[in-house]
């Protein structure tokens, strides 16, 4: 296993921070994009990343937005920028010796998972699978008809409305897809184990599209 890579990445005029790790003989590394108002130290994301990385994946959580960005609310939802943010990522990690013939995927968390889904869809990101976790798939309406990577939605049973824009969303996909719903889980998914079947149901779609 590489160490704890602390990376800056340069995109556009700026340098975003991001953490990667890619165990050794890795066949496959999963990019995250995380929600408003979170990070690349997001204690959720961090928990499947590790999950991830148990079954022989790479990860990459990074800083959508610098810490001057990010003060700016408008900022945090503007899903074009964000999505621009995760394509230049995906081709600076394509662009390195170490992580270019790996296969990739997109974990995208609430509003994280629109921009996935939409950088999915530009062919030039190549993207193998995507796992949406509570994600506000619904702002990626115009795209999901280009989406070709194999897509696992994964909500909560009692966050009902989020529950049903997944499911309406699901049904414009043209690709191999899946929804997961986890019984009794809210929105942040913190009841007992919900958690870990959201780590355990992410990583087993992942291994599956990326070995």
């Amino acid at each position: 296993m590489s160490g704890e890579n602390r990376t800056q990445i340069p995109v556009d005029d700026v340098e975003l921070e991001g953490n990667l790790l890619v165990p050794e003989g890795a066949s496959g590394l999963v990019v995250f994009a995380h929600g408003s108002g979170s990070s690349r130290k997001s204690p959720r994301n961090n928990y499947v990343a590790d999950v991830i990385r148990e079954r022989g994946l790479g990860t990459l959580l990074f800083d959508l937005l610098t810490e001057d960005e990010d003060r700016y609310r408008e900022n945090r939802f503007d899903i074009p920028l964000l999505t621009d943010r995760l394509v230049a990522v995906t081709e600076w990690l394509r662009a390195r010796e170490a992580t270019a013939d790996l296969r990739y995927g997109y974990f995208g968390s609430s509003t994280g998972a629109a921009s996935a889904l939409r950088a999915a869809a530009r062919p030039a990101t190549d993207i193998d699978a995507v796992v949406s976790r509570g994600g506000r798939v619904d702002l990626a309406s115009e795209a999901l008809a280009d989406v070709t990577a194999p897509s696992l939605f994964i909500v909560g049973g009692d966050d009902t409305q989020v529950l049903q824009l997944n499911r309406e969303a699901a049904a414009e996909l043209t690709c191999e897809h899946d929804l997961h719903v986890v019984a009794g889980a809210g929105h942040l998914f913190e009841g007992p184990g919900q958690l870990e079947e959201v780590a355990d149901v992410a990583a087993d779609w992942f291994e599956d599209h990326l070995q």
